[in-house]
């Protein structure tokens, strides 16, 4: 990281310039923030995730119900992927017309996707439903909510060093462009006596 680089110029130098200290300032604030600052923001965008996700684990868990299901008829259909040898896991899904039993009693039937290889009627597969009966998708678990949450605080700690970083060089552009232009004003204002220093002229 470059901002490690403009701490050299604290050293004691005769030629160090106001800019130069500035420098090395803004290179030290920027490393402190990034050691600091950016492990706090990825913790606590972490936690903050983390709790949310666990809610909605906990909400889901009580509105989802895992039933067992009842094949009646297969539902001929081309595989998602018309090579075998390039075939995945999505393509073990079939679909099928089938029978549960809602939370509430009522019985339910419809299209649904099936984990079975070679579904036939009368085999039984386990969905989800809501309190309802209506199909939904399968519940949340908690190892996933902490994984994405632990992602969600890498990506915040990411981003504010990314931040402090881009400031810090936009400030160091901002000074080394001022310095461009109080050489410009210093060459202009001993130009007209370039090469004739000592002559007496």
């Amino acid at each position: 990281m470059r901002a490690i680089a403009g701490l050299w110029r604290w050293r004691h130098n005769p030629l160090r310039r106001g800019t130069d200290l500035a420098e090395a300032w803004i290179a030290l604030v920027a490393l402190v923030l990034i050691v600091v600052a950016a492990p706090v923001t990825g913790a606590v965008t972490g936690a903050l995730t983390q709790d949310a996700l666990l809610r909605a684990v906990a909400s889901q868990r009580e509105a989802r119900h895992s039933v067992t299901a009842t094949v009646l008829e297969r539902i001929d259909q081309p595989p998602l992927d018309p090579d075998p040898e390039t075939s995945s896991s999505r393509d073990a899904h079939r679909r099928v017309l089938a029978s549960w039993t809602a939370p509430d009693g009522s019985g339910q039937a419809g299209t649904v996707a099936a984990d079975l290889k070679s579904p036939h009627p009368g085999d039984r597969f386990r969905v989800w439903t809501d309190d309802d009966g209506r199909i939904v998708g399968r519940p949340l678990d908690t190892a996933t909510a902490t994984t994405h949450a632990a992602l969600a605080g890498l990506g915040a700690a990411l981003a504010c060093a990314g931040l402090i970083e881009g400031a810090r060089r936009l400030a160091v552009w901002r000074i080394v462009q001022r310095r461009y232009a109080r050489w410009d004003q210093a060459w202009d204002s001993a130009g007209p006596d370039w090469g004739r220093a000592g002559t007496g002229a």
